[in-house]
């Protein structure tokens, strides 16, 4: 892919069971002088012996530290990428540090009301939550576009996601975060039904109507567009990072 336009450093964050490898296609289609990391979020890494254990607060920190730490020459503030299960920590990202982001791009998902979580009544006796079943995962959340090849490489490198990290409420406290810009990538649910949504006050879609600079581009595809477009996902992430 050839820039015509500048663009601000890319952070790519994928969702539940996922590490950075998730973005490997989409990373091979962004243009080579583009500053752009995928994230492995604590938890998610297999190597790690304490990974169950770690935290909202733990991902957070992680986040924060990433788009601290970019290279000044980089282009200022970071176009934050979230895919699925990642919109709690990113969540909280905007809420205490809004100057980092110069767009959020939330990847068939989109921002957390004050107060909820992903699943605050999971039973105290589970430490984590593995990769379900194909067959019940494609009854929460779209498969469309994954060859047998993609489902097997999902499976095998599937991590189980922290129990602590599912449980635990976000805290937003700080009305930044919804002047933030943001573009809504809707693959699952067409965007057209999720504005009708948010217009509702759908619970899961709730704080999209309160966003002040929002763009809607649809991408009809699965729930994950990083293995099923990764080339259509790359232009749309790369026209959300313009700075000119």
């Amino acid at each position: 892919m050839t820039p015509t336009h500048r663009l601000s450093p890319i952070v790519l964050v994928p969702g539940h069971w996922l590490g950075a490898w998730a973005w490997d296609e989409v990373l091979e289609l962004l243009p080579a002088d583009v500053a752009a990391v995928a994230t492995t979020l604590p938890g998610l890494d297999p190597t790690d012996p304490d990974r169950a254990t770690r935290t909202l607060d733990d991902q957070v920190a992680t986040l924060l530290d990433v788009l601290t730490r970019l290279p000044a020459d980089t282009g200022g503030p970071a176009t934050l990428v979230a895919h699925s299960g990642a919109n709690g920590p990113v969540s909280i990202v905007l809420d205490r540090r809004p100057d980092l982001v110069h767009r959020v791009v939330w990847v068939d998902s989109g921002p957390m009301a004050p107060g909820t979580a992903f699943a605050a009544d999971l039973p105290p006796e589970v430490t984590e939550l593995a990769l379900p079943a194909f067959d019940v995962l494609g009854q929460q959340a779209s498969l469309e576009g994954l060859d047998a090849d993609t489902l097997d490489r999902f499976r095998e490198r599937a991590v189980p996601e922290p129990a602590p990290v599912l449980r635990q409420a976000v805290d937003l406290t700080g009305e930044a975060r919804r002047a933030v810009p943001t573009t809504l990538v809707c693959c699952s649910i067409p965007g057209a039904q999720v504005r009708e949504l948010a217009a509702a006050g759908h619970p899961m879609f709730a704080e999209v109507a309160g966003l002040e600079r929002l763009e809607v581009v649809d991408l009809p595809t699965g729930h994950w567009p990083m293995w099923s477009r990764p080339g259509d996902l790359a232009g749309v992430i790369c026209a959300a990072a313009r700075t000119d």
